[in-house]
């Protein structure tokens, strides 16, 4: 009972089951294969194509989990693509959720056709969830698309565990996608769009050099958020800059309900959370944004922009259209995405 097109097993490095599986979805995409369609049981298909009734059954696991096939108790196995809508499927892993995380979700989703299905979860920088969601989605995706950021538990901000390198390595070349951090070394044709947190936080401030120089203090508040790994190196970004320009500099990380503000202070916020904070002391003073103190902010959104806060910001919607790009024209590559500054009045 010969279906299957372009079938042969052995002529490729992933796991046979997978191979049966793969080819069942290639042809049902490509239509070769019909909906209620009778497919052949595991023996028949061992027989068939020369393999062991074990790896046909965990290639149909795979199929059953996607969707892709039905068992009807008493006649068979059938094609159920009424249910197996996609082509493709799609897995985000995001670190936490936000306004901009779910801007580059959304722009990924717009800039992809219909026959994408996709889906995502949020592991809240926590490396064990991690670990734990590939673990339970491994191998029911087309493509992973992971932002790997953790939180620093030992000091170590580049400090990747082995298993997470292992478990990341182990997702094929060809279904990679890694989003957002240029720390974690990955072999390989893989895609990758990175923001290079220090290089951007760096040339951005240069940007506004003119402006910042007439500020007699540039104060960095991270508002708690030194547990990531990325904060790290947005701290860095920000020292080399005020070193390199000579201008007095303070790190503010501790998590306050207020923050002091005094004529000629310049913050520069990452939480929108200290955004609110400083407005509401400069109100407090009546001191004037842009004039008795300076504000900077991290990532834009259309509220900041509406308040004329500055902003130094990665374009979300931009790596989204990118990542999609790049699956749809199957390329690979590794690609540093645009970081911009915005001059408004609050500096």
């Amino acid at each position: 009972m010969n279906i299957l097109t372009d079938f042969s097993l052995g002529g490729s490095n992933r796991p046979k089951y997978l191979q049966i599986a793969d080819c069942f979805i290639d042809n049902i995409s490509r239509g070769n294969l019909k909906n209620n369609q009778r497919i052949p049981s595991i023996n028949e298909f061992s027989k068939a194509y020369n393999c062991s009734r074990d790896t046909v059954e965990k290639g149909y696991k795979v199929l059953k989990e996607r969707n892709a096939i039905k068992v009807i108790k008493g006649k068979g196995t059938y094609i159920d693509s009424t249910k197996f809508v996609a082509s493709r499927n799609v897995l985000f892993l995001i670190n936490k959720l936000s306004t901009y995380k779910l801007e580059m979700y959304n722009s990924f989703c717009d800039n992809v056709d219909s026959g994408f299905q996709n889906d995502f979860e949020i592991y809240n920088c926590d490396e064990v969830l991690f670990r734990n969601l590939l673990d339970r989605n491994f191998n029911l995706y087309d493509y992973y698309i992971i932002m790997p950021h953790f939180k620093i538990y030992n000091g170590d901000p580049n400090n990747f565990s082995s298993e997470t390198i292992e478990i990341i390595k182990s997702i094929p070349e060809e279904k990679l996608v890694i989003m957002d951090n240029n720390e974690l070394k990955i072999d390989g044709s893989i895609i990758e769009i990175y923001q290079d947190f220090s290089l951007d936080v760096y040339e951005a401030l240069s940007e506004g050099i003119d402006k910042i120089r007439k500020y007699k203090s540039v104060i960095l508040v991270t508002g708690g958020l030194s547990v990531y790994s990325y904060m790290d190196k947005i701290k860095k970004g920000f020292i080399e800059f005020c070193q390199d320009h000579k201008l007095h500099y303070e790190v503010l990380e501790e998590n306050e309900d207020t923050i002091a503000v005094e004529r000629g202070d310049l913050f520069i916020t990452v939480n929108d959370t200290d955004l609110v904070k400083i407005i509401d002391a400069a109100n407090a003073e009546k001191f004037e944004l842009g004039a008795d103190i300076g504000v900077i902010s991290y990532n834009e959104t259309p509220l900041k922009r509406l308040l004329g806060i500055a902003v130094m910001s990665t374009d979300f919607k931009g790596m989204g259209a990118t990542a999609a790009s790049m699956i749809l024209n199957n390329e690979k590559g590794r690609i540093r995405n645009p970081f911009k500054f915005i001059d408004r009045v609050s500096l």
